[in-house]
């Protein structure tokens, strides 16, 4: 199988990536530890299997591209700029915090002054895989929280496309000793990197945001569900190498932006899950290469220039990023959210260093401690979040424990009358408060979720903060002169205890509530709703009038 390399690695490291992921989940580890361990087995420095190292790489650059395609699809360009007031300044000094830090260890270390400064810039930039897996196990992307960290992620990528193109200026200008010439190439290297960063967004902006979509749709109307498979492929692979070559742009940010034209296609969903196989298989080959790059023998020999320097990532950079968030006055949650997101670093971080050995700037010393302090904040990673969902947690039951005697303090009893009250701000309560507000009625919506407070606030809705089972929260929203309660809570327990409440404190209201099983449709009735509609009976019944319906001339979509 020697003659066959491409074939041997993928096998071989998906193989042994099953095996210990198993293990690892068998051990309560995240399974990210046993993706590492495989490449430890796979890479040069233990005996046994070795695979190739370099087409490992270019397999995990391609779960990267994937990657990041995905994230642009569910990323509009209203997010991006909804976030960019703290994305930028955040990122930026972050990673100023960081790269200084850096310096200061090779200082310490007695490196030299390039060194120092390339070893602290690898240090200073999260992994996207590594981030992005995470924010997607908790459901985050589509919260404030998450798109505030895919922008502070863009930024990222954005500034070390400029630090890659101008690593070899630099290097060449400490090796050379002439200061004025080199100053002003660096300067030449700047301008022409960051025109070609501002061509390449205007173009996608501009033309991609019409073209993409344009041929998406074109594609869909062949029926050929492999041809639309393939053209999804071909685009979100094909801008992203494309952009790397004709504008020097790095492949995950060239696949983030086709993702992201992509995603104003109405057919962005059925992308997505296009490219979802794929995307997870090539992701495992991302970690399974940064474990073959691992040199064990780093941690023998310098085992407390390796804690120092994880210190900085986990510690130091996830600080920095903690009291930046908390200084534009951000919740708490959102800014220990986004510390914990970026306390790792991964394949920019390798990229850089590795240049940076090409370039005779820094050592291979600094670059097996740099990779030994990555691959030791990746497996701490899911650990920290572990830390932060119970802290939360326990946050919230506090908080929750508190309501009764809070309620005073917390909520005013709304004024209005003849209003609708809306218990849960999800994508149902959404669609009917948009509806509610449409026809004039007024209107009152009872939410608890940060992130839908937010909005809400944004929207101007009068809102009461807090879980509308308590009866404090119903009392306070005037159900006694209430119109009507809708119940749009997905959890079948919870919205028992709303609809009994509300029918103790006002005997006449009228409540209407939605269920997602018969048991459900069961037990809203019995507490005391008026209407209960079961989503798949609803739909049914929809669905048969429009057979009943007369037909025009041209087939028109109904929404129910």
């Amino acid at each position: 199988m020697h003659d066959a390399p491409l074939i041997l690695t993928l096998v071989g490291g998906i193989v042994l990536a099953f095996i210990f992921a198993a293990i690892a989940h068998r051990l309560k580890l995240p399974v990210l530890a046993g993706y590492l361990f495989a490449g430890v087995v796979a890479g040069p420095f233990t005996p046994g299997f070795v695979a190739d190292g370099a087409l490992a790489h270019q397999l995990a650059e391609l779960g990267v591209v994937l990657l990041m395609f995905g994230v642009g699809l569910h990323f509009s360009l209203k997010d991006l700029l909804a976030v960019k007031g703290i994305a930028i300044p955040g990122a930026l000094g972050q990673m100023a915090v960081a790269t200084v830090l850096g310096m200061a260890l090779g200082w310490a270390l007695d490196w030299p002054f390039a060194q120092g400064f390339v070893f602290g810039l690898a240090l200073s930039v999260a992994s996207t895989v590594v981030l992005l897996r995470a924010l997607e196990e908790r459901h985050l992307m589509d919260t404030e929280r998450g798109r505030l960290a895919v922008g502070w992620l863009i930024v990222e990528d954005l500034a070390m496309v400029l630090a890659l193109v101008l690593l070899p200026a630099i290097g060449a200008a400490s090796g050379d000793g002439q200061a004025s010439p080199s100053i002003l190439a660096l300067l030449e290297t700047v301008g022409i990197t960051l025109g070609k960063v501002a061509l390449f967004i205007v173009l996608m902006l501009v033309v991609g945001k019409r073209l993409i979509p344009w041929m998406l749709a074109a594609v869909s109307r062949t029926g050929s569900r492999e041809l639309f498979r393939l053209a999804v492929l071909a685009i979100a692979l094909g801008v992203a190498f494309g952009a790397a070559g004709l504008f020097g742009v790095s492949f995950e940010l060239g696949a983030f932006f086709a993702g992201m034209m992509m995603g104003e296609s109405k057919l962005a969903h059925d992308a997505a899950e296009e490219t979802l196989p794929l995307r997870d298989a090539f992701a495992v080959l991302f970690f399974v290469s940064i474990g073959m790059l691992f040199n064990y023998h780093v941690l023998i020999e310098h085992p407390f220039v390796v804690l120092a320097a994880l210190g900085i990532i986990v510690i130091g950079k996830s600080a920095a990023a903690l009291g930046i968030v908390l200084a534009f006055k951000r919740p708490l949650r959102t800014a220990l959210t986004i510390a914990v997101s970026l306390a790792q670093i991964g394949e920019f971080s390798f990229i850089l260093i590795g240049m940076g050995v090409t370039q005779n700037m820094v050592s291979r010393e600094a670059q097996d401690v740099l990779l030994a302090a990555a691959i030791l904040s990746i497996l701490i990673n899911p650990f920290l979040f572990k830390w932060l969902d119970r802290r939360m947690d326990a946050r919230d039951a506090a908080m929750a424990d508190a309501i009764p005697e809070k309620a005073a303090v917390v909520w005013h009893k709304t004024t209005q009358t003849g209003h609708v009250v809306i218990a849960g701000y999800g994508r149902l309560g959404q669609l009917l408060g948009d509806k509610i507000r449409a026809s004039g009625q007024p209107l009152l919506v009872l939410e608890e979720g940060e992130d839908r407070l937010e909005l809400l606030n944004a929207s101007g809705i009068e809102t009461i903060p807090g879980n509308a089972s308590h009866d404090d929260v119903l009392d306070a929203a005037n159900l006694g002169h209430a119109r009507a309660l809708l119940v749009t809570l997905p959890d079948a327990f919870e919205s028992g205890e709303v609809v009994r409440a509300a029918r103790t404190l006002n005997p006449e209201l009228r409540i209407i509530a939605r269920a997602d099983s018969q048991e459900c449709f069961e037990h809203l009735d019995a507490q005391g709703a008026n209407v209960v509609l079961l989503m798949e009976r609803e739909l049914a019944r929809v669905m048969v009038s429009q057979l009943e319906a007369p037909s025009g001339p041209e087939p028109q979509p109904v929404m129910a």
